[in-house]
């Protein structure tokens, strides 16, 4: 594993908000053809992404009881009926929406032809590779905090995350000339996203997550200047631990096992608006959905 250079310190800890409680819809229905092309890589090492830091191995009971990768668990989520701001979050080091470079070179995946898509698991723009790894969808749907959680239509979500081996394309070594995982969805009439994907792997320091950032239309969504909120989404520990148990995700486990929600410096200081509601099997994939608060 090599070292750890992406911890923010106290610039991102100045820049993060309070924690509140959120809600969510319940958990949609979603089949799957099969798990479909697991990876069968071998770790090269976590190519990593996002604010380590060292931690224990506890983990927080708040994740939901175990599923095992049963077919139709559910976990995660917060059943509150409450309306709240997600937290904002730092994108991180990796986040390829123009604000920092890569390679020397303005890294910003907002700018490459065919970046509106849902199915995320391809590059585009002339690259070729494909991540691998448990089916994933994620469902988010964007709120108005001001207006008793209505519905948004009509803006966009970028949303971003490493592959099974805990690497960023654009970033890390090995993917540098790869862009998949990234994409933006504009938000329908129910003000939903919708993005096919892979399950995240866990690269050290860090618990399993995404990363997102809302814009006011797709149009808008070519820069990070023009971003309305930046934020993560959660994993309960019990689904990763039956995605991390298949092949594909090596070094996952043993990443997870050293970190908890109380360790980890995103979401240490709470994460219940953050936390994914998950259903499905490691065996069939998974489907997360979470309900995303903005106030506009």
């Amino acid at each position: 594993m090599q070292p750890h250079d992406h911890d923010l310190g106290l610039a991102h800890d100045l820049e993060r908000l309070m924690r509140q409680a959120g809600n969510r819809r319940g958990a949609l229905r979603w089949l799957l053809g099969g798990a479909g092309g697991l990876a069968g890589l071998t770790l090269a090492g976590c190519g990593g992404g996002g604010d380590a830091s060292t931690g224990s191995s506890s983990s927080s009971s708040s994740s939901g009881s175990s599923s095992s990768g049963s077919s139709g668990s559910s976990s995660g989520g917060s059943t509150s009926s409450s309306c709240v701001v997600i937290p904002e979050e730092t994108a991180g080091p990796y986040p390829g929406d123009g604000s920092n470079t890569a390679n020397g070179s303005i890294a910003n995946a907002l700018a490459l032809s065919g970046i509106v898509r849902s199915d995320i698991r391809s590059s585009i723009a002339g690259a070729s590779g494909v991540a691998t790894g448990v089916p994933l969808q994620v469902v988010i749907e964007l709120v108005n905090t001001n207006s008793s959680c209505a519905d948004l239509s009509g803006y966009a979500i970028y949303l971003w995350h490493c592959d099974a081996l805990g690497r960023y394309s654009m970033y890390s070594s090995g993917v540098t000339g790869e862009n998949y995982l990234r994409g933006v969805q504009p938000t329908g009439s129910d003000g939903t996203a919708t993005f096919t994907t892979i399950y995240p792997g866990c690269y050290s320091g860090r618990m399993p997550h995404m990363h997102f950032e809302v814009y006011r239309s797709t149009t808008t969504a070519s820069s990070w200047s023009n971003k309305l909120k930046t934020s993560q989404i959660a994993f309960p520990t019990d689904v990763s631990s039956a995605v991390y148990a298949t092949s594909g995700y090596s070094g996952s486990a043993a990443n997870a096992a050293a970190i908890s929600f109380a360790t980890d410096n995103i979401f240490s200081d709470g994460y219940t608006s953050q936390l994914a509601t998950l259903t499905g099997s490691a065996s069939a994939g998974y489907v997360a959905t979470i309900r995303v608060g903005i106030s506009v």
